[in-house]
């Protein structure tokens, strides 16, 4: 249950989340030229995240239905939102000036007979609950099957999330 008082930073902590720091070595360097984020008016889009530390270890890499099971692939999703969560700290400086998380689109690398493929993606889904609670936490959400993803990873999300101030209000040191 979310405690309406406490904020997602408080949350984050609470909840014992190890929120990576993506602003040394900067994000992308594993996967070419690439921006972590794109911050225009209030909107935040994040570049893809998959459920991978800072220092290359996947968590469940392979495909769902096939060397990775469905609880496996919710397990690597909510890594990755950990990770998403770092990308907004990197953007925002805090997780407190989310208004909403606005958009999900989650990949999953699965076998053409699993059809489950929202299981998965709900493991990161649920973190956002967990962290912005049950209104800027509620996501609009899309999940895909898909063949492969880089590296070989099982999950891979790309977020788009509202923040507070308009983002010219933001400075990043």
């Amino acid at each position: 249950m979310v405690d309406d008082t406490s904020t997602p930073e408080q949350r984050a902590l609470a909840l014992g989340l190890d929120i990576p720091d993506y602003s040394n070595p900067p994000y992308g360097g594993r996967y070419g030229t690439m921006k972590a984020y794109h911050h225009t008016g209030r909107i935040l889009m994040l570049s893809g995240m998959t459920p991978e530390g800072r220092d290359g270890v996947m968590l469940h890499p392979g495909r769902i239905g096939e060397n990775v099971t469905i609880q496996q692939g919710y397990e690597a999703a909510r890594k990755t939102a950990i990770g998403v969560l770092g990308l907004i700290r990197y953007a925002l400086g805090s997780l407190d000036e989310v208004e909403s998380m606005a958009r999900t689109v989650c990949y999953a690398a699965t076998t053409p007979d699993i059809v489950d493929v929202n299981v998965a993606g709900n493991g990161a889904n649920d973190l956002f609950l967990e962290v912005f609670g049950p209104v800027a936490g509620r996501v609009a959400s899309a999940s895909i099957g898909v063949m492969s993803l880089s590296r070989g990873n099982c999950f891979e999300i790309v977020a788009t999330v509202e923040s507070k101030r308009d983002a010219a209000e933001y400075t990043r040191s």
